[in-house]
């Protein structure tokens, strides 16, 4: 028989005994946020205190918790306690309400390819534009170089020789909105030469792969084995591109054989690499693997971007264009694609020393994001293997044989947004995928990763 209980000013309606007790708890606390007895920014007590209130045990408390934390009614943050979502408000009967959600509306995400957004260091931006258009001459202004602004490409020339071991001078670098838009420009190039076919790994992802489609080359997906990208196989290819210091997704640098092969293969056919450095900057259990590009300018074409550094809304890239093929490109507009307000902040940025703080300050949070996130893997889903950890905004986690599908699923049901590995793989690549899930633990802001951490861990089989 159901019994009434009040606590911290509100009436729960209970089944005191049985299997449903947990449900009967989470059904009431759900509906009391939804009528708005419990507004948002309401501290919950203690799972010990409700449940001693209760009569319950605490992990019925616990767990009821953890159930409206994943459907984002509840945020639990290291120091706050449990409140009430600020977002909720007052909705229709739960007779109206679906339990279903649409993906793109998930509370948590673990998406890859995003880094935090809320540590976007907005101050520290505002001032470099500040300094930045004080400095700026009258003509930065005008249409401008088709690389961009001169200020921009020397900030880059020094710190991408320094960090990355890139061999470029300004007068060989190109700004461009992003790698995305670098790489339509360089498949457009590359058709215009006569090119036919670009040789792409076995996993990445198809936005690439359709740019460089409707630019009308053919992409062939490279051989893959145990020890990643057979990238010295390029076959007849006229291009390739490459993620050779950490593959998305899976996370391996390419092997220094391997490297060496493939670059022995563009000198001898006189072809080009197309090297995407994504995360360089990100690092954390080895050193630095150096740009691809240094072993030879004149056949690696390098893209790098600020969309993981900084954020993907910036609209910032940039390649290291070997000279021979610098005029096609420029004539396809490069930087005059590019806000020169943001032109002049980043190399400001640059030049200050603020983006290697930023970048060092990201490191570190990312790195412990990591690591929890390893600790926690054990503890609770010890059967799952993590790979691809040593550097990057993401990591590889491997499940057991035909479970990627309802994992999957089973992260929705839990209000997490993340993709299986099979998502990223080419569709004429010859292997077979491997269950897996690909997990990008810089995604989401500070507030929520423990929480979005608790729904994957949730969500595992």
């Amino acid at each position: 028989m159901a019994e009434r209980w009040a606590t911290f000013g509100i009436d729960l309606h209970l089944d005191p005994s049985g299997p449903g007790l947990r449900r009967g708890l989470t059904d009431a606390l759900r509906e009391a946020v939804r009528s708005g007895r419990l507004a948002p920014g309401t501290r919950l007590p203690s799972s010990r205190s409700l449940a001693a209130d209760l009569g319950v045990a605490r992990n019925t408390v616990a767990d009821a918790y953890a159930d409206l934390v994943a459907e984002g009614r509840l945020t639990a943050r290291q120091g706050s306690g449990t409140r009430v979502a600020d977002r909720v408000a007052p909705g229709p009967p739960a007779a109206a309400a679906s339990p279903r959600r649409t993906p793109g509306r998930l509370p948590y995400s673990l998406v890859p390819g995003t880094p935090d957004l809320a540590s976007f260091p907005r101050a520290e931006w505002l001032r470099a534009t500040r300094r930045a258009f004080a400095a700026a001459p009258h003509d930065a202004f005008g249409y401008g170089d088709p690389r961009g602004r001169p200020e921009l490409r020397t900030a880059l020339a020094d710190y991408l020789a320094r960090v990355r071991g890139v061999r470029a001078d300004p007068e060989h670098l190109v700004v461009c909105s992003g790698f995305a838009h670098g790489l339509r420009l360089l498949s457009e190039v590359l058709r215009a030469r006569g090119a036919r076919t670009l040789a792409v790994e076995s996993y990445g992802l198809d936005v690439h792969w359709k740019l460089a489609g409707r630019a009308g080359l053919h992409t062939t997906p490279l051989p893959h084995d145990a020890f990643g990208t057979r990238a010295q196989e390029p076959g007849t290819a006229d291009a390739v591109l490459l993620s050779p210091a950490h593959q998305f997704p899976l996370g391996g640098a390419l092997l220094p054989e391997r490297r060496a092969a493939v670059v022995d293969w563009a000198r001898r056919t006189g072809t080009l690499i197309l090297e995407d450095d994504y995360d360089g900057e990100f690092r954390y259990d080895r050193q630095p693997v150096g740009a691809l590009q240094d072993l030879d300018p004149d056949h690696v074409v390098y893209l790098g971007t600020a969309s993981k550094s900084l954020a993907p809304g910036l609209r910032l890239g940039w390649m290291a264009v070997p000279p021979s093929l610098l005029p096609a490109v420029t004539d396809h507009g490069g930087g005059l694609s590019v806000s020169v307000v943001e032109q002049l902040t980043l190399a400001e940025f640059l030049t200050s020393g603020a983006y290697d703080r930023h970048v060092r300050a990201a490191r570190l949070r990312y790195r412990r994001r990591r690591d929890a996130l390893v600790r926690a893997l054990a503890e609770r889903a010890p059967d799952v293997r993590v790979t691809g950890i040593a550097a990057g905004l993401h990591a590889v986690l491997r499940l057991p044989p035909g479970t990627e599908r309802s994992t999957v699923q089973a992260a929705t049901w839990h209000g997490l947004s993340v993709l299986g590995l099979s998502r990223f793989r080419h569709p004429a690549a010859g292997t077979a995928p491997s269950d897996a899930l690909v997990v990008g633990y810089a995604t989401p802001p500070d507030h929520a990763w423990t929480a979005t951490l608790e729904a994957l861990c949730r969500a595992l089989p």
